[in-house]
């Protein structure tokens, strides 16, 4: 299933992020702001157990995260962008590495690094990268962090696309997509339109 997170301050952010004009330090802590926002809604239905605290008046019956710590994977190297939003909101989760670049010329993922927390089949992972383009590099994440076990996992992105939403969600229909926004398609050198351009290129200042 896939959830395009319907907040007026996301939609406000990503003008920025979009505009050309905008510099790689208020591009990167964009990213990281709608990051962050995204987490709030793929977080929302998470297992909890309850807990009994003691307030400075009385004992309160509280509620907490189950389970093992999550893990975030980002997707390198554009996903790394992603992180620091996150972990605002869940300072406690682990955090997992991917490393693919695309293929030039066949647009196909390639790995050159992988790096897990332990019981991957224990936790909640999310899957992040900015763009959702061909759905190629994801899907190919998702099969790495499947042989490591993971069987709970969720993809965060900042933009995504029809085709590679499709593409995702026919090759994993088990994993849950939550974007910041739906754009009209893909170029012919399979950029998102009408996208941002490079996210990663414009996180770290490599134009």
């Amino acid at each position: 299933m896939i959830t395009v997170v319907d907040h007026s301050l996301i939609k406000h952010k990503l003008a920025y992020v979009r505009d050309k004009k905008t510099t790689n330090k208020d591009f990167r802590e964009l990213i990281s702001e709608i990051a962050l926002l995204l987490t709030y809604e793929a977080t929302r239905k998470l297992s909890t157990v309850k807990k009994t605290v003691e307030t400075p008046i009385m004992e309160a019956e509280c509620e907490v995260v189950k389970g093992r710590k999550p893990v975030i994977v980002p997707i390198l190297r554009a996903g790394l962008g992603m992180v620091d939003g996150i972990l605002k909101v869940m300072p406690m989760a682990k955090t997992g590495h991917i490393g693919l670049y695309r293929d030039p010329v066949t647009y196909q993922p390639v790995e050159y690094f992988c790096k897990m927390p332990d019981s991957l089949e224990e936790r909640q992972i999310f899957l992040v990268d900015p763009m959702l383009a061909t759905g190629v590099s994801a899907s190919a994440a998702i099969d790495i962090l499947k042989k490591h076990n993971a069987q709970k996992i969720k993809f965060l992105c900042i933009l995504s696309c029809p085709e590679g939403a499709a593409y995702l969600e026919e090759k994993h229909p088990d994993v849950d997509i939550f974007t910041a926004a739906m754009d009209i398609k893909l170029n012919n050198k399979k950029y998102i339109l009408p996208g941002l351009g490079d996210a990663g290129d414009r996180i770290f200042g490599t134009i």
